[in-house]
């Protein structure tokens, strides 16, 4: 009866296997089945049997104990999407996680739950690394954010919270684009905040999106600062002290304007030393044109569709925003005995929601005011 199976049930039953010799045997041999298929023409694979591939990986993650053992798996699960020749099936394979995902996610235990976020970031990574290998096709780019929109963000998604904010969590740390790039991948999570009536998840895209690129902020501005001293430094021979706060913050804003169509690699000879004072390192430098996020936000929460409360808040967005574009940041210090209302929680917290996405009732987080100060 087993000789009748479809491969994809006989793959699923050996991934979930006890023992793990066997379960290495079929991923071994599972990389070669999608090799080999998917360079026929005839030979695509479906949503269904992609699905049936996937709970046996699934399952396979939950059967393996170890740490070191558990992220060389999900190396192994996710670098599978490269085995794929067509594009059709290298979408329809992240499709199936995300599907699989939505699917069993509340029944992860708090144990198992480490090991699926790091297969969760490395899916993630590794769907960059495949448009980064089409050179971030238009196309390609925009298939995979209204993917991101119909599977995580619109209420008919039926995507457990826990999720939605662990993809939030790791989605920034993941970029490492040009400036116009950047907007482009954020603008789904622009779109939600804009339209949805979940104020949890409204906060949740504040916390992990927004206040990620002004968290950044006055790393980024360092960057240019050291840019337009250079510049100066090698046209005339003298440095940028020798200009008024107004000249200078002004070659700043036609320094970031110029930056925003570099690549990567130009982008983060400087920002891949920078770290925080503190113990923790913020790693790249995400590149933004906070006038470009600015005017985005302004867009979607003028328009008439977009509830009263959302377009307060992300008009507070928008004005710290566009005082950023005149190099004037927050600090990275807050003094602790202000406190402010539940709509300025978007702004200043130096907390990200927890990545198990505990739920966070409205005005239940305490979130400092931003203070400002201009660049000397």
């Amino acid at each position: 009866m087993a000789s009748t199976q479809e491969p994809e049930v006989q793959f699923a039953q050996r991934l979930a296997s006890n023992e793990r010799p066997i379960r290495m045997k079929a991923l071994k041999k599972l990389r070669k089945y999608i090799n080999v298929r998917s360079q026929k023409v005839t030979g695509g694979f479906t949503g269904d049997e992609l699905l049936k591939l996937w709970k046996g990986l699934f399952y396979c993650l939950w059967m393996q104990d170890k740490p070191l053992l558990q992220e060389e798996l999900s190396n192994q699960i996710s670098t599978l999407i490269h085995s794929f020749h067509d594009i059709t099936g290298q979408f329809l394979y992240f499709e199936s996680f995300l599907q699989t995902f939505k699917r069993e996610w509340n029944g992860i235990d708090r144990l198992r739950m480490d090991k699926f976020f790091q297969l969760v970031r490395f899916m993630f990574r590794q769907m960059f690394e495949m448009l980064k290998r089409k050179n971030w096709e238009s196309s390609l780019v925009a298939r995979f954010l209204e993917l991101l929109t119909t599977q995580l963000l619109q209420r008919s998604s039926a995507a457990p919270s826990g999720l939605q904010f662990h993809i939030l969590d790791l989605y920034m740390t993941e970029l490492a684009l040009t400036a116009d790039q950047n907007l482009t991948f954020i603008e789904p999570f622009c779109k939600t905040a804009a339209k949805t009536k979940d104020r949890i998840l409204f906060g949740a895209i504040s916390n992990s999106i927004f206040s990620a690129i002004i968290d950044q902020a006055p790393f980024a501005i360092e960057d240019l600062m050291k840019e337009v001293k250079a510049s100066e430094d090698s046209d005339s021979g003298q440095g940028s002290e020798d200009y008024d706060e107004d000249q200078l913050k002004e070659k700043t804003r036609k320094l970031s304007k110029k930056r925003t169509g570099k690549q990567e690699d130009e982008l983060h000879l400087e920002a891949s030393d920078t770290q925080l004072s503190c113990d923790e390192d913020i790693g790249s430098v995400l590149q933004f044109d906070y006038v470009a996020v600015a005017d985005k936000l302004f867009q979607l929460a003028s328009q008439t569709s977009t509830p009263s409360k959302n377009r307060q808040r992300l008009y507070k967005i928008i004005k710290v925003l566009r005082d950023l574009s005149e190099g004037i940041f927050p600090q990275d210090e807050y003094p602790e005995e202000v406190s402010t209302d539940e709509d300025d929680e978007m702004f200043g917290s130096r907390k990200r929601m927890k990545r198990g996405g505990a739920h966070v009732e409205e005005g239940e987080e305490e979130t400092p005011a931003v203070k400002k100060s201009k660049i000397t």
